[in-house]
């Protein structure tokens, strides 16, 4: 959970960006942790929103991957 506070809290203050590499890992990982926490508690509806944040982060992560210079895409 700290992950993903710290990577809002430092997007609304303008220390990073949005599509940053640094703002994707924190919301992948973050998420991550979330989800197997909740899924080790059974917490099958966090489990799934956590998840899908995963899922979101992955996305970001390609996209900005897509957008880097020098990318084959």
């Amino acid at each position: 959970m700290g992950l993903l506070i710290s990577a809002y809290a430092l997007v609304t203050t303008g220390r990073l960006t949005g599509p940053s590499l640094a703002f994707q890992l924190m919301n992948l990982f973050g998420g991550a942790f979330l989800m197997v926490n909740s899924a080790y508690y059974s917490a099958w509806p966090s489990a799934a929103l956590n998840a899908v944040w995963v899922v979101i982060g992955v996305v970001g992560l390609a996209r900005a991957r897509l957008r880097a210079p020098g990318s084959v895409a």
